[in-house]
C-alpha cells in the first residue's frame, strides 16, 4: 500500500497520513430558518451568507433577532468555522472569532468542533485544492449554487493521526493568517489616513488655505492652472507594443495600476518602433502622465527614475512640470476629489469619455510656496512608500501561504 505523506513535513513527525471523511472529523451543521418578520434593529446579530466575505472574514451589515435563543445549538460563540452553503459565496470558508453571541442562519454551515481534529488544522485543510476540487464536483453548473451538509460531510481528506502534528500545522497557518490580518489592517489604516490628508492638506473650493498645515508654513495659496506649472503638455507615441527587449519599456493606460498608480511591470513590453528616433517620448523626472480617454480617463502616473527607460503611448498625455514646482505635490493634486470631479465633468462626451491636453491644462489648482510644496509632496511620498511596502508584504505572505497549502497537504 502506498504511503501517504505530504511534500513538506513538520519536524519530528514521521507517521503516514490517513484518509478520513469530514463527517468523522467535524460534521457540518445547518442553521436556523429565521422568519423575516422577526428581524429587528437590535438584539443578537445573525450570520447570513452575505456576511461571509471572499477574504475569509465575517462582517458587513447584520440583521438582528431580538427574541431569546430560537435554539441554543444555533448560537455561535468563540471560534466558529463557517461555510457559505448557497449564493455567490457558496463554498467560502470564514472563521468567526468572538466572545459575543451570534445566530447561525440556515444557509450558513458550522463545522462542529467536537475535538476529533485540531480546529486550526481543519481551517487550513478547507483552504486547499482537495476541498475546492470536491466542492466543484458537487456544484451544478448553471444552477443557483448551493450545497448540503450531507454532501460536505462526505468529502475526504488526508490528515495526520497525531493531534500534535495537526496542531503544529494549524498553529503555523493561524500565525500566518494573523500576520496577514495585521498587515491588512495597517494597510487599511494608511490608506484611510491618505484619503483624509488628501482632503485636509489641500484647500477646499473657495478657500485659500488648507484645513491642516504642516509645521512652519503660513500664508495664502495661489490659484494657478496646470498649464502654468508645466513646460509642455504632449501626446504619446503612436506605436504598437512588442515583446520586451530588456531595456526599453512601454507604458500604456493599462500599465498604470488603478489603486497605487505605480507602473505595473508584470507584463512588460517595448514600443514596436525605432526608439533611437523617439527621444521626445522618453519619460524624465518631473513627468506626469494622464489617461486621456476611455473608462480610465483621469488616471495619472508620476514617473519614477527607478522605473528605468520608459516611453509613453498615444492614449496618454505627458505634463512636464517646471523646475520651480514640485512634481510630487502636483501629482498628489491629481488624486484629490477636486481633480476627480473636474475630470468627470470635462470628460463628458456624446461618445467615449475623454479629456484632451488643452482641457487638462485648464485644470485649476492651489499652490503654496515651493518649500511647502516639497514638504507636502515628501509627506505623501513617504505615505505612499508605506502603503506600497505593506502591499508588497501582503503579496509575499499570500504567495507563501499558497505554496505551503500546496506542499503541506495532500
Amino acid at each position: 500500500m502506498k504511503t501517504i505523506i505530504p511534500k513538506i513535513r513538520v519536524k519530528n513527525f514521521l507517521e503516514a497520513w490517513t484518509r478520513k471523511k469530514l463527517q468523522s472529523l467535524a460534521p457540518l451543521r445547518g442553521g436556523f430558518a429565521f422568519k423575516s418578520e422577526k428581524f429587528q434593529n437590535v438584539g443578537i446579530p445573525i450570520v447570513r451568507i452575505s456576511n461571509i466575505g471572499f477574504d475569509g472574514t465575517v462582517g458587513g451589515e447584520f440583521e438582528y433577532y431580538s427574541k431569546l435563543n430560537p435554539d441554543e445549538k444555533f448560537v455561535l460563540k468563540g471560534r466558529s468555522l463557517l461555510l457559505a452553503m448557497s449564493g455567490a459565496t457558496t463554498g467560502k470558508i470564514a472563521m468567526l472569532d468572538s466572545e459575543e453571541e451570534y445566530y447561525q442562519n440556515q444557509r450558513v454551515g458550522y463545522f462542529q468542533n467536537n475535538g476529533a481534529v485540531d480546529y486550526d488544522f481543519l481551517s487550513s485543510v478547507l483552504q486547499t485544492k482537495a476541498f475546492t476540487n470536491q466542492l466543484n464536483a458537487v456544484l451544478v453548473a448553471g444552477a443557483q449554487p448551493n450545497i448540503s451538509s450531507k454532501e460536505i460531510d462526505s468529502f475526504e481528506f488526508c490528515i495526520p493521526e497525531s493531534i500534535e502534528e495537526q496542531s503544529a500545522i494549524g498553529t503555523l497557518f493561524r500565525t500566518l493568517d494573523d500576520l496577514l490580518g495585521s498587515y491588512k489592517d495597517n494597510l487599511a489604516n494608511y490608506q484611510s489616513l491618505k484619503a483624509t490628508m488628501l482632503f485636509k492638506l489641500f484647500p477646499k473650493a473657495g478657500q485659500t488655505v488648507p484645513e491642516i498645515r504642516l509645521d512652519g508654513f503660513e500664508g495664502e495659496w495661489k490659484k494657478v492652472k496646470l498649464k502654468d506649472v508645466t513646460e509642455s503638455i504632449e501626446y504619446g507615441l503612436n506605436a504598437s507594443a512588442k515583446e520586451f527587449d530588456g531595456e526599453n519599456k512601454y507604458i500604456r493606460i493599462t500599465d498604470i495600476d488603478d489603486v497605487s498608480r505605480k507602473f505595473k511591470e508584470n507584463s512588460l513590453t517595448s514600443p514596436d518602433i525605432n526608439v533611437s528616433e523617439c527621444d521626445n517620448y522618453l519619460l524624465c523626472e518631473k513627468d506626469i502622465l494622464f489617461a486621456r480617454t476611455g473608462a480610465s480617463v483621469g488616471k495619472t502616473y508620476l514617473y519614477d527614475i527607478k522605473d528605468g527607460k520608459v516611453y509613453f503611448a498615444g492614449f496618454l498625455i505627458r505634463a512636464r512640470i517646471k523646475e520651480k514646482f514640485d512634481s510630487k505635490f502636483i501629482f498628489q493634486n491629481t488624486l484629490t476629489d477636486r481633480f476627480t470631479q473636474y475630470v468627470k465633468v470635462t470628460s463628458q462626451r456624446s461618445g467615449q469619455p475623454g479629456v484632451n491636453g488643452k482641457e487638462y491644462g485648464e485644470y485649476e489648482l492651489d499652490i503654496p510656496k515651493c518649500e511647502e510644496q516639497q514638504a507636502i509632496g515628501a509627506y505623501f511620498s513617504n505615505l505612499d512608500n508605506l502603503i506600497s511596502a505593506h502591499q508588497e508584504k501582503i503579496s509575499q505572505l499570500e504567495t507563501l501561504k499558497k505554496k505551503l497549502l500546496q506542499d503541506m497537504f495532500i
